[in-house]
């Protein structure tokens, strides 16, 4: 019975949840600690027969994609604020950035030696959601984080990224 694994038939367990990166214009959003799950939803739509109606036939409907939820550690770089401000600018109405606002995102799980074992790309994505500052708490011990909601029209998996090879060196990062 297979393991689920093709190349590294010697590993038994399932990949981690905690290694992965986020690609944004070409290049990693440094800090993300966290994101909420891919999740699409397709509607059920039930109807009958003239002649059965005892029961419900079901087909599907309309499908949604989740709006995702990104968050890290508080630091100096700007990109999570200079996107949310391309939909809603503190000037308002005329300052929302209509051409540039939407973004194609790529999702990177990672096993555990750095190597890229899934990808995903996230398609036209907005900040429908932006906290620039947590709840702040004198008596905490933790690290302020600032998170965004993206919204996205749909996503895929890249067919063409296969299982690694986990006898391979570790990857640079350029």
């Amino acid at each position: 019975m297979s393991k689920g694994f093709f190349k590294n038939v010697h590993r038994d367990d399932p990949y981690k949840n905690f290694k992965f990166r986020v690609i944004m214009d070409g290049k990693p959003v440094l800090g993300v600690s966290k994101i909420s799950a891919l999740m699409r939803k397709t509607e059920v739509v039930k109807h009958r027969k003239g002649s059965e109606n005892s029961t419900d036939h079901k087909s599907p409907g309309r499908t949604t994609y989740e709006g995702i939820t990104m968050e890290r550690g508080m630091t100096h770089d700007r990109e999570f604020e200079k996107w949310a401000n391309m939909v809603h600018p503190y000037a308002g109405d005329s300052g929302i950035d209509l051409v540039n606002y939407k973004k194609e995102l790529t999702l990177e799980v990672l096993n555990e030696k750095g190597h890229v074992a899934f990808r995903y790309f996230l398609h036209d994505c907005w900040v429908s959601e932006y906290t620039a500052i947590p709840e702040l708490d004198a008596n905490a011990n933790v690290v302020a984080i600032e998170s965004i909601k993206i919204e996205l029209e749909g996503w895929e998996r890249d067919q063409d990224t296969k299982e690694p090879n986990e006898a391979d060196d570790v990857p640079t990062t350029s």
